[in-house]
């Protein structure tokens, strides 16, 4: 049996911290029951592989590549590749599923493994069950006669590109005659390989750090305000129009305005949001944390916002129920179903420099437009009675607040603009709170408030 302990297991894949719980054998038990469990589940039997830049990538492609094969799956590999783009190529080659070797905004030590499934979306829980059935089980095999094979497909990238380029809206040769500077920080991830391609085919004059492809993380990775420094920086030397940021697996995108701060990533969202609603009014779907600048974006083309558990892979399920014109989370993922359903910097990106070439206007602009709010994280001990009891002792605690209990407990307070969202962690005996007001005073208030109400 393949010992779990250390590691990060969710119904859509596998991470851990290179050498200590991840190893090939690891990654080689997954990597065979997904092709199993894809075997069965078809169409066919190919599956596509590809990976961020990660030092430890290219070795755990090879063992998940051999194992994929052990049980008859044939694998395409599309090499150092955005998520989006494993996934639009799983779309694209009508693949029974894919593998994206990658662990997004980890820390340079881990990797991970996330399952793919034939629609190039994540598996769900639902699916996610099924494919536990093969980890717990036998595997079976292939025998020497019907082994996989492999090849390598090195056009996912111009595929994703061809895909941004044809959104209906995007109106390539209006940005192309802005001549927009850019200012781009790939963190040395997949990102430089499409990032200068997309920019070059939209007219912009770039300036760029950490191109290299090479997994080897200057900064943490995760693009959050704090790990933009250096971003920072290059706009005000360079005075570029805009700051683009990504994570090495490039499905965030964090942005950074020409008077050279980082704005925050929930902008993203709300600022793609603001430019698709204009051209294509209709709902849209976000996790329970996102901010509600999205909120406000949504009221103002007036169409209705429609929250989700947090998870790519919950939104996107939801944007399909919903029939969603635009969607994502708020850590910088934009998802625009006229590309694809995941997440896709690459995506986020064209839209903001469209909503810079219609309006006309710098981003610190349009950011201060759609107005702030502040958001303050904390992390709580679990209590020991059931969050169940404890998510309904709060609800009774504060009658006036709406309760949503798709994911924890979230409680709004829409006339006072605030809210606040509690759910325990995966991997920690803890409870995340979450809160949101116009005030950062306000939105430590609340989190005190609640911190007090929760029960030992």
């Amino acid at each position: 049996m393949i010992d779990t302990s250390q590691l990060m297991v969710s119904v859509s894949g596998v991470r851990g911290r290179v050498g200590e719980g991840l190893t090939p054998e690891v990654i080689s038990h997954f990597a065979a029951a997904f092709g199993a469990y894809v075997l069965r589940r078809g169409p066919g039997k190919t599956v596509v592989i590809g990976r961020d830049s990660r030092v430890s990538g290219p070795m755990f492609v090879r063992a998940a590549t051999a194992a994929l094969q052990s049980v008859g799956c044939d694998v395409v590999d599309v090499g150092i590749s955005a998520t989006p783009g494993v996934q639009l190529a799983v779309e694209d080659l009508g693949a029974a599923g894919g593998l994206a070797v990658t662990a997004s905004h980890n820390p340079i030590e881990w990797n991970a493994l996330k399952f793919i499934g034939p629609t190039g979306m994540f598996l769900d829980a639902e699916e996610g069950a099924e494919m536990r059935a093969f980890l717990d089980g036998e595997i079976p095999r292939a025998g020497w006669r019907d082994l996989g094979g492999r090849t390598e497909d090195d056009g996912a990238v111009q595929r994703h590109l061809d895909r941004i380029l044809a959104i209906p809206f995007l109106d390539v040769e209006r940005i192309r005659e802005r001549r927009f500077h850019v200012a781009l920080d790939c963190v040395r991830g997949a990102g430089g390989t499409i990032f200068p391609r997309l920019l070059e085919a939209l007219g912009c004059t770039v300036d760029a750090v950490n191109l290299e492809t090479d997994g080897l993380f200057p900064r943490e990775p995760e693009p959050v305000a704090e790990n933009l420094g250096e971003l920072e920086a290059l706009v005000r030397r360079t005075g570029a129009t805009v700051g683009f940021a990504t994570d090495p697996d490039v499905d965030r995108l964090s942005l950074v305005s020409e008077e050279g701060r980082a704005i925050g990533e929930d902008y993203t969202l709300a600022l793609a949001a603001r430019l698709v609603l204009a051209h294509r009014p209709g709902p849209v779907v976000t996790n329970l944390s996102t901010s509600r600048l999205l909120d406000d974006v949504a009221e103002a083309a007036g169409v209705p916002l429609v929250r989700a558990p947090v998870g790519e892979i919950n939104v996107a399920r939801r944007m399909q129920m919903e029939r969603a014109t635009v969607g994502g989370e708020g850590n910088g993922g934009v998802i625009l179903p006229d590309v694809h359903l995941t997440r896709d910097a690459p995506v986020a990106a064209a839209l903001v420099l469209q909503l810079l070439a219609e309006s006309d206007r710098p981003l610190s602009a349009l950011a201060a437009e759609i107005g702030r709010y502040e958001i303050v994280k904390e992390k709580v001990a679990r209590p020991r009675q059931p969050l169940d009891a404890v998510y309904e002792a709060l609800a009774a605690r504060f009658p006036d607040a709406e309760a949503d209990r798709q994911d924890g407990l979230r409680l709004s307070w829409h006339g006072e603009r605030k809210w606040a969202h509690l759910r325990p962690s995966g991997t920690e005996p803890i409870v995340r709170v979450i809160c949101e007001a116009p005030t950062r005073d306000e939105a430590a208030s609340l989190v005190e408030t609640l911190r007090a109400a929760l029960p030992e």
